[in-house]
């Protein structure tokens, strides 16, 4: 079974007599968004369809997080304009953008990084309900859940310690305000609440030197925790969350899910303090770029915007839809991934629609479905490899429609002249940023230095080929297996051989695909080179 159809099969169980449900996810704006956090965007947003394509009716919700203070500073971002924000809440620092202007609701940190990667949700398919972490404190959501927390100190802090074994101080107080005098949140402790329920006052005092990444003002006063002036912390918020909406399904990484962890924390804090109910948890696996986990503040990996640029927004989804959520997936575009990504995907559809004669295996055509982001629209149409695209990208001398057309064997349609610019443009991007160099080469003007190197016998085949080019226009296939079988005639082995076409014309010990490599060139100029030798 599927591992989406799995995970609703749980949920039927779980809530047999639910018709509606929810569904939640979230992204705290603390930095640019990477590729990473989109895991749990697709997680959430493919359960959700599974659900609705069951017949029931299902709300999906994104939160931007705005209200947690900014505790980090990303390596990108000048240290002298934000140093001095460190511990407001995000929505109060300014935007990269202008951060010497005072920020707005409309032009805010969080607003900046939460904005991208929005858009980027957007353009991969998935419609959530998004909202921002602020406007449920603003419009007083948290309010009767700040009380409760306030009145039961001594039970969260139990929570912690038998969760997690971490030991809070006898005053210690999981509900933080915002200072009234620097605005910070993160510096903030409260040290006392006196007051009915709805009514409450506590007094605070912003602290100098309580954590290691802000600088408190060190001002003691009182106020109301409510519509916003009062923050949880971010354990006893995620149970909040899930109070307040209330969710039924909710997924976490799996740092976040292992035993001890701070999703065991909330789950305990929602039913044994806010007497709720935890949503079904989906535990799933990092996604890495090259191996490095995602950070927003640290710059590790590549951005959600930037891996969203460089591959079609339908194989994106695949890549991440086709691995069961808790599935390690390392993307590394410079190791020859991103051809083999976009052969698969391309081979799936081929057999989905009865192009390509083969079994597609089950849960490879249910990934399909929920990878089409328009799957009515979809249509069956000829797609050019991008491994050649690519290649024919580096020959400028080439119409890259007219070729694509000769591998179809045909006039290419509207739609497919469409596809191969589109991937034209991520193999531009591919060449450019990632590919590695044996996947790059550039024809040489005059004859490569390295020719010298050749062997007698390197020489006289690429003589052979020469004369081989002589007798008619080839047809790169058909030109490929011919350099084959001359091969096959000589005393050298296939690496030999090839090396020679390539340092002769590249000035390097490999290329792309000696037939069609030699087709894409003026013939003379290759016979002439060849026959310099």
């Amino acid at each position: 079974m599927f591992w989406a159809d799995e995970v609703v099969a749980e949920v039927e169980k779980s809530l047999p007599v639910k018709k509606k449900f929810i569904v939640r996810d979230e992204k705290t704006a603390s930095g640019r968004v990477h590729i990473g956090s989109l895991r749990g965007v697709v997680i959430h947003g493919i359960v959700a369809q599974a659900l609705a394509e069951k017949g029931y009716d299902v709300k999906y919700y994104y939160e931007i997080n705005d209200s947690d203070p900014m505790d980090g500073l990303p390596v990108y971002l000048d240290k002298e304009k934000f140093l001095k924000h460190m511990g407001k809440p995000l929505k109060d620092v300014p935007s990269p953008e202008s951060p010497d202007e005072a920020p707005t609701p409309e032009k805010n940190y969080a607003r900046y990084f939460g904005n991208e990667f929005v858009s980027v949700i957007k353009r991969l398919g998935f419609k959530p309900e998004f909202y921002l972490n602020s406007t449920l404190y603003a419009e007083g959501k948290y309010d009767p859940l700040i009380d409760i927390v306030l009145e039961n100190p001594d039970e969260i802090r139990r929570i912690y310690k038998e969760v997690s074994g971490s030991e809070k101080q006898e005053d210690w107080n999981a509900v933080q305000v915002v200072c009234e005098k620097c605005g910070k949140v993160g510096t903030t402790t409260v040290v006392g609440s006196t007051g009915p329920r709805g009514n409450k006052i506590v007094e605070y005092v912003c602290e100098p030197a309580k954590v290691k990444w802000a600088v408190g003002c060190g001002h003691k006063g009182k106020v109301a925790p409510y519509l916003g002036r009062g923050k949880l912390p971010w354990k006893v918020e995620w149970a909040a969350k899930w109070f307040i909406f209330p969710v039924d399904i909710e997924g976490a990484g799996k740092d976040h899910s292992v035993s001890g962890g701070s999703r065991e924390v909330a789950a305990r804090i929602i039913k044994e303090v806010f007497k709720g109910t935890p949503p079904i948890n989906v535990p799933y696996e990092f996604f890495t770029f090259s191996g490095a986990k995602m950070s927003s503040s640290k710059a590790i990996g590549a951005s959600a915007k930037e891996v969203a640029d460089m591959l079609p927004e339908e194989l994106l989804r695949f890549s991440m839809v086709r691995n069961r959520p808790e599935r390690h997936i390392d993307f590394d575009p410079t190791e020859g991934t991103m051809p083999r990504m976009f052969d698969f995907f391309d081979e799936t559809i081929a057999i989905a629609f009865g192009r390509k004669e083969s079994d597609v295996a089950p849960d490879n055509k249910r990934a399909l479905h929920f990878s089409l982001i328009n799957p009515a629209d979809e249509k069956d149409y000829f797609r050019a490899r991008f491994s050649r695209i690519a290649f024919l990208m580096q020959m400028p001398q080439l119409d890259l429609l007219e070729e694509i057309a000769k591998l179809k064997g045909g006039k290419l349609t509207a739609q497919e002249k469409e596809d191969a610019m589109r991937r034209a443009s991520y193999a531009k991007k591919w060449l450019k940023d990632y590919a590695l160099e044996n996947d790059k080469f550039t024809v040489q003007e005059k004859a490569p230095e390295l020719m010298k190197t050749l062997t007698a016998a390197q020489k006289q085949f690429l003589a052979s080929v020469a004369a081989l080019l002589k007798q008619k226009d080839w047809e790169g296939e058909e030109l490929h297996g011919a350099i084959h079988e001359l091969r096959k005639k000589s005393p050298l082995e296939a690496k030999q051989a090839f090396q020679a076409i390539y340092v002769a014309l590249l000035g390097k010990n490999s290329g792309p695909q000696a037939g069609w490599f030699l087709e894409s060139l003026p013939k003379e100029f290759v016979i002439e080179r060849f026959s310099s030798v």
